[in-house]
């Protein structure tokens, strides 16, 4: 076990807070313009002066977040080099996975040859089998579900296979049971990249979401950099849905999170646990609650929320320890569309002992930080990426 100049790296996914869209935008249907981010800023004055000290607006051009002139960490922008716009392709891509096409989307609902399995394996018929929003769904057939006890199917312009069922209507374990049988029909051309969970309560009206959502990933190849990690003994400490999209598969231990403030509180509890190795932590609030909601004073706020928290986790880093924040695909809420957006992610790299006032440019694949994990840790290289651990030191 080699032991690299960080001891500990803290590794932040800001689900889907892009930075600009990729210029093969238009092959995603993507409306021109796309930018998390920017265009956020430009309706809404974002106040992120930890953020912006670090080297936010020294990437690109930010309104009312201008660069400044020592940023306290190495700044860039990182490309996704897989097809796809979507959670799985990007938390991959960060493990150095490169897909060669992208997961199946099925904008039309679920074929007969999917869902009659499906209704064979659960006993019962569902209903919807469309592209929808959760929250949307749930009023339009939540009652018709209580009625009849079937589950609520859905998809969106991800690769996702989601069950929603109401509490009371079908226990969790049955839910569960269900997603799991979904998971094992959708195989070869259906293998989307997720089957979720989606319990919720209330009543017609008053439906809500519950924290006991789960996801069924697809298992990632084998090499990948947390079976690296694993090889090289070192700990891993995940944070919210990490455990789920890669199977639990290198994660030495794990915590679940119910929002944005959960997994942030819960990332500053790892580093108390941890003496060597990596915190990997996803805050989903930007995607799931405001991105896909096209809410951008929700994602304003959220987006001030992470930046107030920046300090707490800054006095909590020892000497050799290294934090990355970045992001894994963009959810422009100021756009028409409530999809995910193909866009650059941010990449802030910073810690007491890293160099100050780095531009890592335009990185070529969100594999460059996976190659940087596994080359400080003196792991076994990972199949893509570039690291660019020189470069910070």
């Amino acid at each position: 076990m080699n032991q690299g100049p960080f001891s500990r790296i803290i590794w932040v996914v800001l689900d889907s807070v892009g930075i600009g869209a990729m210029p093969d935008f238009a092959d995603y249907f993507d409306e021109p313009g796309s930018d998390t981010l920017g265009n956020i800023a430009r309706l809404r004055p974002l106040h992120l002066p930890n953020l912006a000290s670090k080297g936010l607006g020294n990437i690109k051009p930010l309104e009312g977040i201008g660069p400044v002139a020592e940023p306290a960490g190495a700044y860039g922008r990182c490309a996704l080099a897989s097809p796809g716009k979507d959670t799985t392709t990007g938390h991959w891509e960060m493990v150095g996975i490169h897909l060669d096409k992208p997961f199946p989307l099925f904008p039309d609902g679920f074929p007969p040859e999917v869902m009659d399995a499906f209704h064979e394996r659960i006993s019962r018929g569902s209903l919807g089998n469309k592209p929808a929003s959760g929250t949307e769904i749930m009023a339009e057939l939540g009652e018709e579900h209580m009625r009849t006890g079937s589950p609520i199917v859905y998809t969106s312009a991800d690769s996702v296979f989601q069950i929603a069922a109401h509490e009371e209507v079908i226990p969790l374990w049955e839910l569960y049971k269900m997603c799991e049988a979904a998971r094992d029909i959708l195989r070869g051309k259906f293998e989307v990249g997720r089957v979720i969970a989606r319990p919720f309560i209330g009543s017609p009206g008053q439906f809500q979401r519950t924290t006991n959502r789960r996801d069924y990933a697809v298992p990632p190849p084998q090499g990948m950099l947390l079976d690296q990690l694993q090889a090289a003994k070192v700990k891993v400490s995940s944070v919210g849905k990490i455990i789920d999209i890669f199977l639990g598969r290198g994660i030495t231990e794990y915590e679940k999170t119910k929002s944005n403030a959960d997994g942030m509180a819960k990332t500053l509890d790892a580093l108390d646990h941890l003496d060597r190795g990596l915190v990997f932590t996803n805050l989903v609030d930007f995607d799931s609650l405001f991105g896909h909601r096209n809410d951008v004073e929700g994602y304003a706020k959220a987006l001030e929320e992470a930046d107030r928290w920046l300090p707490s986790l800054d006095a909590k880093l020892r000497e050799d320890d290294l934090v990355i924040l970045t992001a894994d695909h963009g959810c422009d809420p100021t756009t028409k569309s409530t999809d995910h957006s193909r866009e650059y992610v941010p990449l802030l790299v910073y810690g007491p002992r890293a160099r100050r006032d780095v531009d890592l440019e335009i990185r070529a694949s969100l594999s460059d930080i996976g190659q940087t994990v596994a080359d400080n840790f003196g792991a076994n290289p990972i199949p893509n990426g570039t690291s660019f651990l020189s470069q910070i030191l």
